[in-house]
């Protein structure tokens, strides 16, 4: 990273971000205002990341809500921690209970999917250990975009469009005239400039920050939440709010190239980003742009991905550990699975050889990696009336397979998507990096990494590059912006390509790197979105 490219090819639509005493980088230019705001105030990079992630719910809720899950990697006073904040399966949600009610298969939407949501009490535990301000402090830029309204942003437009769209046609039924009250006011669709603001979610951040999230979980919004459920016979009751914690974990990581990257360790999928990094880690790569570099990434983390749909539920669940599945002699045997022709992926064995991502930093080199999401979009479809809280689907990950590493069980924490990343050498912070997008994420990260540390992309030049989805068997999905030459040469290896406009197909992601000498602050953001990078 010392020889950072700022020349790259494929032109910018920003440049990268500098500043000195503290940075915002996320989705929406709103939301990094906010996570600044409070910087000025006197809060650090903790309460930062809290206050962007709270008005994230605000003015982008077709990526994730107040019912939400949230995990977060915080670098404080030279030391990185790590926080899941994913809820667990209602105690009454069973394979059994489903099966009784003739569901083979966990749905997407309505309220079978819920899970007891994070987020809140997530936040909580941040702001309690590692905040300077009061979690109502931070909480109050989003109460007044909330309660003010905004206008909403172009790309958020368009994919609001498309749900409520989506919704409209796949959400019958009276558990869901929650969503269309506060998402689709007087039945229309907000479109890109028009205002929108909900009273509903003002009260509850409100409440979330008087009560330091026990509202949430032990109060009256648990109350709330627990009469919508039994109303629709569902499985969430106020007990399983009440029995809720967030886990303090300890970071995993790989060694890429002199570099440590850290991701939180299972139940998410960061696990599958390290171990395509571990892959390749003996691999060297001269150049980005060809079809050698890119055959063998996504063959790596094809690889990845077989094993951590197998194994990766939660940790104390899996049937091989991670420290087997990171293993550096497990890493050499899925590398010589590589060769020059696509290959279906398999699960090897280890023992017998829509979200929101924020980055946040302060003037003390305090720094924090922070992802939350509903799952696909806006969720379940489940809004609490009168709350602004859209519920998440997590549960729709759950296998209805007894055998399987990731079967449905009560109080049992789901394979998650949501990952955040965060890069270290020798033992100093570089800092937070993430690609928010489902099953892209640890694609997303392998890559960002891999532009900024074999191929020297500053921030917002390794976010910019053409990138490349994995999808299932031999398809992939390549951006209409990587070479076509690559495109015809991954096709004469076997590879199913698909060149697509959609830049939706290829996450949003945010960097903020931190250089140790000057203290001195390099943000980029997504330019597939309305990213933003907000600095001073």
């Amino acid at each position: 990273m010392t020889q950072e490219a700022n020349n790259y090819p494929y032109p910018s639509r920003r440049q990268v971000t500098y500043g000195r005493s503290g940075m915002v980088a996320t989705s929406q230019p709103l939301a990094a205002q906010a996570g600044l705001d409070v910087l000025k105030e006197g809060g650090n990079a903790v309460d930062a990341a809290i206050a962007t992630a709270a008005a994230l719910t605000v003015v982008e809720p077709t990526s994730n809500g107040i019912g939400s899950d949230a995990f977060a990697l915080v670098w404080m006073d030279d030391k990185l921690y790590g926080l899941n904040g994913s809820g667990q399966a209602p105690a009454a949600l069973s394979m059994e209970a489903l099966k009784a009610q003739g569901i083979s298969e966990i749905p997407k939407f309505g309220w079978t999917p819920v899970t007891v949501p994070g987020t809140p009490k997530a936040w909580a535990a941040l702001s309690e250990r590692f905040g300077r301000l009061s979690l109502s402090e931070t909480l109050a830029p989003a109460v007044r975009l909330a309660r003010d309204g905004f206008p909403l942003s172009p790309t958020l437009a368009r994919f609001w469009k498309r749900a409520a769209e989506n919704f409209r046609q796949a959400l019958q039924g009276p558990e869901f005239q929650g969503w269309f009250d506060t998402f689709t006011p007087d039945g229309r669709i907000p479109e890109a400039g028009e205002m929108w603001r909900s009273e509903g979610h003002a009260h509850t951040l409100e409440e979330i920050g008087r009560t330091n999230g026990e509202s949430f979980y032990t109060g009256a919004l648990a109350d709330q939440i627990d009469a919508f459920s039994r109303e629709h016979q569902a499985f969430l009751r106020k007990s399983d709010l009440e029995a809720y914690e967030p886990e303090w974990v300890d970071p995993i990581s790989v060694n890429y190239k002199g570099y440590d990257v850290w991701e939180i360790p299972p139940n998410g999928q960061g696990l599958v980003a390290l171990m395509g990094l571990n892959i390749l880690k003996n691999d060297s790569f001269v150049h980005r742009d060809t079809e050698e570099t890119y055959h063998k990434q996504i063959e790596a983390m094809k690889l990845a991905f077989a094993d951590g749909e197998k194994y990766i539920t939660e940790e104390k669940e899996m049937s091989r550990t991670t420290a087997q599945l990171l293993s550096s002699s497990y890493a050499e045997e899925r590398r010589a699975r590589i060769g020059e022709e696509a290959l279906e992926p398999e699960a090897g064995d280890p023992a017998s050889s829509g979200t929101v991502y924020l980055a946040a930093a302060d003037k003390d080199g305090n720094m924090v990696s922070f992802i939350q999401s509903n799952y696909m979009g806006f969720g379940s479809g489940v809004v609490v009336p009168g709350t602004g809280i859209a519920l998440q689907n997590r549960g729709h990950n759950f296998s209805m397979d007894p055998e399987h590493d990731n079967a449905l069980a009560p109080g049992k924490r789901t394979y998650h998507t949501i990952i955040p990343g965060f890069l270290t050498k020798d033992g100093s912070a570089v800092g937070p990096f993430g690609v928010m997008g489902g099953f892209m994420q640890p694609q997303g990260h392998m890559q960002v990494v891999m532009n900024t540390i074999d191929f020297g992309l500053n921030p917002q030049a390794a976010l910019d590059a053409p990138r490349w989805q994995w999808m299932k068997g031999r398809q992939v999905l390549l951006e209409h912006t990587v070479p076509h030459h690559i495109a015809h040469g991954l096709a004469a290896r076997g590879h199913q390509v698909q060149l697509t406009h959609e830049e939706g197909n290829f996450g949003r992601g945010q960097i903020i790197w931190r250089d140790p000498e000057t203290g001195v602050l390099r943000g980029g953001t997504e330019s597939r979105t309305d990213g933003a990078v907000a600095v001073y």
